[in-house]
């Protein structure tokens, strides 16, 4: 269950809701259902019909950025992912824990690899079928640790623009966003900020961000110029 335990702040066009780990449920809000929908629906556009962002397995009206997972059967805020090896979904309460388990299995992965070219370089007396099996492990290990940097690196992209894998993939079959042009990222609110929200935020607290205005979007499809990139504006 999400508890409201301050004021919904609609600062900086987000709101703010404090989650108690230790009660879950469906009932968001308590009981009072219209008031969560009240919430919510105030960060669609006016005029967006409740019908449409209500989930037909949870029958709950989800947030901007927010997807049912199948797998969970549950609706996830800010859905990256299901991954399939930690099995459960990657969102907005994981998702910095998930980059940090990323960059250390890849730093995992280097550090194995140097300790195998080091052992094939010691001049040790061993058995010719030993050279042979670490030269294989080797290359499997060369494979594995390719796809851990693009995918760290592919990561690390999505939260310096703060998108989501789900958001870029099927940008296009979701309705707030199909309008968008692709090199403006909506939900961004510069690199800095980004990063400070991705990596400082705590778990207990969750944002809810609503849907950028037609003057904001005008705003990010400006080109950047030089007085920009003197005043930082590509990262505040």
């Amino acid at each position: 269950m999400i508890k409201q335990r301050q004021p919904a702040s609609s600062k900086n066009g987000s709101v703010v809701v404090t989650v108690d780990r230790n009660q879950l449920g469906r009932n968001l809000l308590g009981s009072n259902a219209t008031s969560w929908t009240k919430l919510v629906m105030d960060m669609y556009p006016p005029g967006s019909s409740v019908r449409t962002w209500t989930c037909s397995y949870c029958n709950i009206v989800q947030p901007p950025r927010s997807k049912h997972c199948h797998d969970c059967d549950k609706c996830v805020l800010q859905f990256d992912h299901h991954c399939v090896w930690l099995g459960t979904c990657i969102g907005q309460g994981n998702h910095c824990r998930f980059w940090w388990y990323i960059c250390e299995e890849t730093a995992l992965c280097l550090w194995t690899g140097v300790l195998y070219i080091t052992y094939l370089k010691a001049n040790i007396s061993k058995a010719w079928w030993i050279d042979v099996i670490m030269i294989l492990l080797l290359a499997i290990l060369s494979m594995s640790l390719i796809f851990l940097l693009l995918l760290l690196l592919f990561h690390t992209y999505l939260v310096l623009t703060n998108q989501t894998t789900f958001e870029l993939v099927r940008r296009r079959r979701i309705p707030y966003l199909r309008g968008i042009p692709e090199r403006v990222y909506p939900f961004s609110k510069g690199v800095c900020r980004n990063l400070y929200n991705f990596c400082c935020a705590r778990n207990s607290i969750y944002t809810m961000e609503s849907l950028p205005t037609a003057q904001q979007l005008e705003e990010k499809l400006k080109p950047y110029t030089c007085l920009d990139v003197l005043s930082c504006r590509c990262c505040c």
